[in-house]
């Protein structure tokens, strides 16, 4: 009752083209975004997590609303980009495989800057949608405030965020499956670190979403 009447007054609208609409995206930019969709999983031996879903490339329409939905205060922007990921076949299959989503933290100076955490607010919906799936964002914590990696070349990256983030509450992980959630992957640092703490927390499996890759 209370949602009907706030769709009286503020209708929904889609999130991709801004018109009124019945659901987050509308029908139309459904078919707009197909070109920018990937859908890839991508295993790796080298880093400490083992796999990375994303689901579309970090260009045109997409960069343009992960920066609004980042930097612009838009942070009704996660009702879209979560629609689109349990609308996906393929991607609510990734997600059956772990036990825990978390969101990569921000410092608590950035989040105060941000009003929220994007990540935080994807993730969190993500775990209300899926079966199984708990949302934690009590185990990963970033103490410090880095620079953004987005200022940084790819060399600079993974010195910036060296030791930046900590663990908290590690016996909730123990022996489970752990997803870690992002907006954008560019050289993989930022998840990198993150795995590598829970890593050291004894996690046996990690795997990263993230909305696109650069």
């Amino acid at each position: 009752m209370l949602e009907n009447m706030i769709h009286l007054f503020y209708p929904k609208v889609c999130g991709i083209c801004g018109e009124i609409s019945k659901d987050d995206i509308c029908n139309k930019c459904k078919v707009k975004i197909k070109k920018y969709s990937r859908n890839k999983k991508h295993i790796y031996l080298t880093k400490y997590y083992t796999t990375h879903m994303y689901l579309f490339d970090y260009q045109d329409i997409i960069r343009q609303k992960i920066l609004q939905y980042k930097f612009q205060e838009k942070s009704y922007l996660f009702r879209c980009f979560v629609k689109i990921i349990v609308n996906d076949k393929k991607i609510c299959g990734f997600l059956k495989n772990y036990d825990i989503i978390i969101p990569v933290p921000i410092s608590k100076k950035r989040k105060k800057l941000r009003g929220y955490n994007q990540s935080e607010l994807i993730a969190k919906m993500i775990a209300k949608q899926v079966d199984k799936l708990e949302y934690r964002c009590d185990i990963l914590y970033k103490p410090k405030d880095t620079l953004p990696q987005s200022s940084l070349d790819k060399e600079k990256r993974q010195e910036n965020i060296q030791d930046a983030y900590y663990i908290k509450n590690e016996e909730v992980v123990q022996n489970k499956k752990i997803l870690l959630l992002d907006d954008i992957y560019t050289t993989g640092s930022t998840v990198n670190e993150c795995s590598k703490v829970l890593k050291q927390a004894g996690i046996k499996e990690i795997g990263v979403l993230t909305l696109a890759k650069d």
